[in-house]
């Protein structure tokens, strides 16, 4: 096999799997799979603590904004903070229950994995009080006569 004809499937390999082959649960239903979504949604709120304080938080600054009357721009990105935090707790969660299934027993590998997931969060929460503080921070400080 020449050279770029190996890079070539290296590149294009993992799209060749069919995940119908190793998956015992696949759904061509669209709306199942919505189902299923919302199950690891209602999982994470009454399972994960962490998602029980993120969603106060969440509600507390989009109140905040509200009541700042923040424009459209900073919307924006309380929003995609705010998810970009969410989806890390929730792929977070999803590493330590595979990372649990897949290593009952301690294993250093299996520490180091779920302490990089825990960053990832601990990274997103970091960049959202940023973002928070940049956007926020200026209207409420003029709201409340500090400039």
């Amino acid at each position: 096999m020449t050279r770029p004809q190996k890079v070539l499937d290296e590149l294009t390999g993992t799209m060749q799997i069919d995940p119908d082959q190793y998956s015992p649960v696949t759904s061509p239903n669209r709306l199942k799979s919505l189902g299923y979504a919302l199950a690891g949604w209602l999982y994470m709120l009454r399972h994960q603590k962490n998602t029980r304080l993120m969603t106060v938080a969440s509600i507390i600054v989009m109140v905040v904004a509200l009541w700042l009357q923040i424009e459209s721009l900073g919307w924006a990105l309380l929003v995609v903070v705010i998810t970009l935090v969410w989806m890390a707790e929730f792929l977070n969660a999803a590493v330590e229950a595979v990372v649990n299934l897949s290593s009952p027993d301690y294993h250093p590998m299996a520490k180091v994995s779920k302490d990089v997931a825990a960053a990832a969060v601990l990274l997103a929460v970091v960049a959202a009080m940023l973002v928070g503080l940049l956007v926020l921070g200026p209207p409420l400080l003029s709201r409340l006569g500090l400039v």
